[in-house]
């Protein structure tokens, strides 16, 4: 049995898979935490890892290993390889003036032709703008800048600090993925190169950056010290991770409800959107993954949930006793401010409250009307750039919820399936292994354990939109 293992370096954790490459199945895995917060030392990420790797039972018989971790994180790296400052995370939103400095600069016209993006303070590109303006002293040490799955690649192949790392701080030997990359907004993803220009009115001058290799691409090996020798992936991002993992094919679009929300879909071509509503990100697969983000999607459950005092599964258990529409009542959930639009200083509000409709069931309704509306405001913005979608896969913890799924199956105009709970990310990573290894991406079948009724109720869509635009309007 040959085996590779797959990484998912998240916000909250770091998960890790062993599968057999054959079948595809599960064969152990491991997990550990991160640390909260929207700024994190980076050593945290390589201590979950290795800790994960341990609770997964080590990679001594591994062949292959890939990891996929959160996009935009900023690590900057001095020429001796020591982490600079925190690593500032992609829902950190204090770059959100840089954002709109580097609009007035280049133009969204400019910078989505060049870019695929229109800069939102979860991109690299305006942390590091951010970084020259209010930490100049740090911003004059960066030697090199990589992401999350970059810096964990380079880690467990042995590179890092000089003096705490078997190969020292070879700054050149960082290797990041066209997924990632795409993610920073300096890389062209047509062109496959980065964009100095833009690199250097962020950072205020050039730096190391890691090489972007191609779906197959081999980044080295994983140094002995840390229990093997498999060779490794290229990595990628989180959502490109999923794709991989889930197969996503054409007419597929995805949503995914983790700590952030993410709408996305696999497209030949890239996908350009001068409102910025729409990421054009590339794939771990040689295509594109066109991809809208929001801030608030499953801690808006765990929000109400608290407030009503229960868990999520008696969250959706009320809902389900509420009305569709909660009775005219509306939650807009900018609780964390907001992405997707791009308010990044929002509240959230609720509107539409009567004496008759301000039950326990119409607010646990809400709020996952609320969530499940935004998200579906996603497709639609794919649908405006052409993205097709004849079905809607449905991801991620809260998915599992029963409420989620129904309430899905009322809010989105396609039919919405839910594949079997797993960590997709890392499975994505570990096809990824896979196909360094054998030369072509394995092909795992995927089980649907639930497909809810497909029964819209457009006024759940049309009530939430109207307070929608009202808050967009106040903002």
């Amino acid at each position: 049995m040959t085996l590779v293992a797959g990484v998912d370096s998240s916000t909250q954790s770091c998960k890790v898979v062993v599968r057999d490459l054959a079948s595809g199945e599960q064969v152990r895995s491991g997990r550990a935490s991160h640390p909260d917060g929207t700024s994190v030392d980076p050593n945290a990420w390589w201590t979950a890892l290795r800790a994960a790797i341990a609770d997964a039972g080590g990679l001594a018989d591994v062949a292959a290993v890939s990891i996929a971790g959160q996009q935009h994180g900023m690590v900057v790296l001095d020429t001796n390889g020591e982490v600079i400052r925190d690593a500032l995370l992609w829902n950190d939103t204090r770059s959100a003036g840089a954002a709109a400095d580097l609009i007035a600069e280049f133009g969204a016209r400019d910078l989505a032709q060049r870019t695929g993006l229109v800069p939102v303070a979860s991109f690299t590109i305006t942390k590091l703008r951010w970084l020259r303006d209010a930490e100049p002293e740090n911003a004059a040490r960066v030697a090199a800048v990589a992401l999350p799955h970059d810096w964990l690649t380079w880690r467990l192949r042995g590179y890092g600090p000089r003096g705490s790392s078997p190969l020292g701080p070879v700054l050149e030997e960082l290797v990041t993925d066209r997924s990632d990359a795409s993610g920073t907004g300096y890389w062209n993803p047509v062109s496959g190169e980065y964009d100095r220009a833009l690199l250097t009115a962020a950072l205020g001058r050039d730096a190391i950056l890691p090489r972007v290799l191609g779906p197959g691409d081999r980044a080295g090996e994983v140094h002995a010290e840390n229990g093997t020798s498999a060779v490794m992936g290229p990595g990628a991002g989180d959502n490109a991770g999923a794709a991989l993992g889930l197969g996503l094919g054409e007419g597929d679009s995805v949503i995914s409800i983790g700590t952030s929300g993410t709408a996305f879909a696999s497209t030949p071509g890239v996908v350009r959107d001068v409102t910025g509503t729409v990421a054009g990100f590339a794939d771990a697969a040689g295509r594109y993954l066109p991809l809208v983000a929001t801030l608030n999607a499953a801690r808006v459950l765990d929000a109400v949930a608290r407030l009503l005092d229960v868990d999520h599964s008696a969250l959706g258990s009320l809902a389900l006793e509420g009305t569709p529409g909660a009775g005219g009542a509306v939650l807009v959930p900018y609780f964390e401010g907001e992405r997707t639009p791009n308010l990044p200083n929002a509240t959230a509000s609720i509107s539409g409250l009567t004496l008759a409709n301000t039950t326990r069931a119409n607010l646990a309704r809400l709020a996952i009307e609320g969530m499940l509306c935004g998200l579906a405001d996603g497709i639609d913005a794919l649908g405006t750039l052409g993205v097709s979608t004849r079905r809607v896969r449905l991801i991620g913890g809260a998915a599992q919820n029963v409420a989620v799924q129904t309430i899905a199956g009322q809010v989105f105009d396609v039919p919405v399936e839910v594949p079997e709970p797993g960590e997709y990310v890392a499975m994505g990573a570990a096809v990824q292994a896979g196909w360094v290894l054998e030369g072509a991406a394995p092909s795992w079948a995927i089980a649907i354990t639930a497909t809810p009724a497909h029964d819209p109720r457009p006024e759940i869509r049309e009530h939430y939109a109207v307070a929608r635009d009202a808050v967009v309007a106040a903002s």
